[in-house]
């Protein structure tokens, strides 16, 4: 039995290949990116960070009751506000 396979074949076939691979590549423009959120634990408290906005919350001892949110953008405001009215 022999066996014949022509150009166009094989250029039709790396062509839907080549379609498929590029096609399963892409990600979704919406999803969030792995280690978006990170968490630092130290002897005054844990900071929960959200990378992306820069919101963050802490809580300052072992309870639950005692969670506060921030955006590091406030924070600055609200600390150079401090500032100058303290000089």
């Amino acid at each position: 039995m022999k066996y014949s396979v022509d150009i166009k074949s094989v250029m039709i076939g790396l062509f839907i290949t080549t379609l498929l691979f590029g096609a399963f590549s892409f990600k979704q423009e919406g999803s969030e990116p792995v280690g978006r959120y990170q968490t630092s634990l130290g002897e005054k408290g844990v900071v929960i960070l959200d990378t992306k906005t820069g919101a963050y919350i802490t809580n300052t001892d072992a309870t639950n009751a005692k969670w506060h949110k921030g955006t590091f953008s406030h924070t600055f405001e609200t600390a150079a506000d401090t500032k100058d009215k303290n000089l």
